[in-house]
């Protein structure tokens, strides 16, 4: 099926802006994607569960990716503070049903009270994933005790490493970040993350360096592993593969190559009704810096929050989550694409 699509190109549009984003998402002929979940029975979209607190501690980074749906780097100043940390703490305390809280960024070492939190959510039995970009644990004396307390902490280490070689992802991260994510990454080797026997996960995940679908996960994990202990004694272990949404600085990538019409087309054409009935938004909520709810990672970089009275960490209610109804628009076609995308990799 072919879809026609005709994007906002003016001049002085900012997409960086939430609102300007959405109006281009919805400014075509792409086939509205709620009347896709109407077709397989869908709609509205139902959470399952709360087992998910997915937290974003802040969008300071210490490196500048060409793909970053949070727009992150080391000029942004969006960072949680310790009592919205604790409005989390409550929440969490107040709902058994969430099993594992899952720290974004940004960086999210670079939260001054990171390892305060860590320490918190360890005390409460939750598993804790830090979503690294690894060359933070290395980019200075600050950090380079982090991968020991990881493991003290027995947290699971989910890394970005968009490629098995030094071209692809320092073309995507940024000159020597392979470099160092090797450095990074052999720490934690040495400390036992990703070694067999061990109870120290770490995985990698692995987004497309440009505008096209990630292939099976399956096979790349297997590259990945095969190349990696071979050319560099690197082991870990799983490959999450994660679609590249349309938003914020991908977006901006999009439509300088001019390619927004037809990775959009690509989307459309690929949408898998399987992966509908697993998509993240289900059994998750994500936090925003400022303590706000949102149905997912991509809706709160698109400013659009859950639709429920209980509309921030500090007035959570699991009964008024769990009857919302999920908010989705457009760029949900890219956790529904192909083997389906979330942030623990394929759905189908």
């Amino acid at each position: 099926m072919a879809v026609q699509t005709k994007s906002l190109k003016a001049k002085g549009n900012n997409l960086a802006d939430a609102q300007y984003q959405v109006a281009l998402l919805n400014s075509d002929k792409t086939p509205d994607f709620k009347e896709y979940l109407k077709r397989v029975g869908e709609l509205p979209l139902k959470p399952s569960s709360l087992e998910i607190m997915q937290i974003n501690v802040g969008k300071m980074c210490n490196q500048v990716c060409e793909h970053c749906h949070v727009d992150a780097g080391p000029d942004r100043k969006e960072i949680m503070t310790k009592e919205t940390m604790e409005a989390c703490l409550r929440a969490l305390d107040m709902c058994p049903t969430f099993t594992t809280v899952d720290l974004t960024g940004g960086a999210p070492e670079m939260n001054p009270n990171f390892k305060w939190l860590v320490t918190e959510l360890t005390k409460r039995n939750k598993e804790v994933i830090v979503r690294s970009n690894l060359t933070i644990l290395v980019a200075n004396k600050r950090f380079r005790n982090y991968p020991q307390f990881f493991a003290e902490n027995k947290v699971h280490v989910i890394a970005s490493l968009p490629c098995y070689t030094a071209e692809n992802t320092d073309k995507q991260r940024g000159t020597g970040v392979f470099a160092k994510s090797l450095e990074a990454i052999a720490i934690l080797n040495k400390l036992g993350y990703g070694q067999q026997d061990s109870d120290l996960q770490l995985d990698f995940v692995f987004n497309p360096g440009g505008a096209s679908l990630p292939g099976s996960q399956m096979d790349l994990e297997s590259d990945y592993k095969r190349i990696l202990a071979k050319n560099f004694g690197i082991v870990f272990n799983s490959l999450y593969t994660i679609t590249n949404m349309p938003i914020s600085r991908f977006l901006d990538y999009l439509v300088v190559l001019g390619k927004d019409q037809e990775y959009m087309e690509l989307l459309v054409n690929a949408f898998n009704p399987d992966a509908v009935k697993s998509v993240m938004c289900k059994n998750t909520i994500s936090v925003s810096w400022d303590g706000a709810l949102f149905d997912c990672d991509f809706n709160q970089m698109l400013e659009m929050p859950v639709a429920s009275k209980s509309r921030t960490i500090k007035d959570f209610s699991a009964m008024a989550l769990s009857k919302r109804d999920i908010i989705v628009n457009q760029h949900c076609y890219g956790c529904t694409a192909g083997s389906g995308s979330s942030c623990q990799g394929a759905l189908a």
